[in-house]
């Protein structure tokens, strides 16, 4: 099947609540949509955000690179030679790994619909992976003052969720005090996640956590407590705290992948689709992780379904994926997609029609070729 047609659009949905990190404060997810239709009539979707402190693609750079690289590299290739059109993509421009994630996204649905299945089905290594079509997604407590971000918890649990996910990174007696709250607020039974968005020195991340543990705050890891680009430092982190270390921001490639687990300077794995430039190279990080006894997250950036929904996909059918940061749609104020995977509080679930499953969407598009 041959890729016909391109196009791209843009989205915007209000969040219910700023989104607020170490790096960078949000009050609306407004992405790029692409849409590939093969020479079958058949469409697929992909979806970008711009989120230029983590990737540093912008929306103005994501639309360029598509429109005058990515997609004329790929016009009229045949889909059912996958491998060669995602080296396509990987060879028409360097970095821009959100864009390439759009287009990666929508191939993939494309595929998955033109052979009719899911695209957890496509994805699973049948001989080693386990289809899941129901999974469960953390949710993100903003870093706020303390007292705001107890009554987030509080209303998180409310909610149905029992993993928090809670962005630190501001100062480190000021972190513990805020984990020691909301662990107070909401009791033993709530698994509590640390994300510190890269917001400190490998000193104040080794001091910090200790204290975490001193306190017994039952911390389940600690998400890049240190710069993305401070692996000695993430090493360092690593080997002097008890808490497992998530990698995220330092691993946009599968060779810094590679680099994390052969360095040992992290015990985890966080596999965003945004970084990896799609799903092609977020499967051989699953393969590499798999292969060295490396547990990883399925995240997300602040992201709608569009995108969200692949990864949920990837992790039903990638068994070294074990835990989801997949809560963008459950930020977002409405749902404006039809079909898709079913976000119901902290549950994910994956439906039997073909790719992603989104058909429809209120986006105009503007054709690329």
């Amino acid at each position: 099947m041959k890729i016909k047609n391109i196009f791209v659009g843009y989205i915007e949905i209000p969040l219910i609540t700023p989104f607020k990190t170490a790096l960078r404060t949000v009050s609306s997810v407004k992405d790029l949509i692409v849409k590939i239709e093969g020479e079958n009539g058949e469409t697929g979707f992909g979806e970008a955000p711009p989120t230029a402190v983590i990737t540093g693609d912008t929306k103005e750079s994501i639309e360029a690179a598509i429109r005058g690289y990515i997609a004329p590299a790929i016009r009229g290739m045949d889909l059912d030679d996958l491998d060669a059109v995602m080296a396509k993509i990987e060879k028409s421009i360097a970095k821009n790994t959100s864009a390439k994630a759009a287009v990666d996204i929508a191939l993939y649905d494309l595929y998955a619909r033109s052979k009719g299945i899911p695209l957890y089905r496509l994805l699973g290594d049948t001989a080693q992976d386990m289809v899941r079509t129901e999974l469960e997604t953390d949710i993100t407590i903003s870093v706020n003052p303390v007292q705001e971000m107890v009554k987030d918890s509080i209303r998180a649990k409310a909610d149905g969720f029992h993993i928090l996910k809670v962005k630190v990174g501001k100062g480190g007696d000021e972190d513990v005090e805020r984990i020691r709250r909301i662990r107070e607020a909401v009791g033993t039974d709530m698994v509590i996640r640390v994300d510190a968005n890269q917001g400190w020195t490998r000193e104040e991340a080794v001091r910090t956590i200790t204290a975490m543990e001193d306190a017994l705050l039952d911390i389940e890891l600690v998400e890049q407590p240190v710069s993305c680009h401070d692996f000695k430092g993430l090493k360092y982190v690593t080997q002097n705290v008890k808490t497992p270390i998530l990698a995220d921001e330092s691993v946009f490639s599968l060779e810094d992948a590679e680099r994390i687990i052969e360095e040992k300077a992290a015990d985890l794995i966080n596999i965003k689709l945004m970084k990896t430039g799609g799903i092609y190279t977020a499967m051989k990080i699953c393969d590499l992780a798999r292969a060295n006894g490396i547990t990883c997250m399925a995240g997300c950036m602040l992201e709608s379904k569009v995108s969200v929904s692949a990864a949920a996909h990837l992790m039903g059918a990638r068994s070294c994926i074990t835990m989801a940061d997949l809560d963008g749609p459950s930020l977002c104020s409405t749902d404006p997609y039809t079909g898709g995977p079913v976000f119901e509080g902290a549950k994910i679930l994956l439906p039997e029609t073909p790719g992603i499953g989104i058909t429809d969407m209120p986006v105009s598009f503007e054709t690329v070729f």
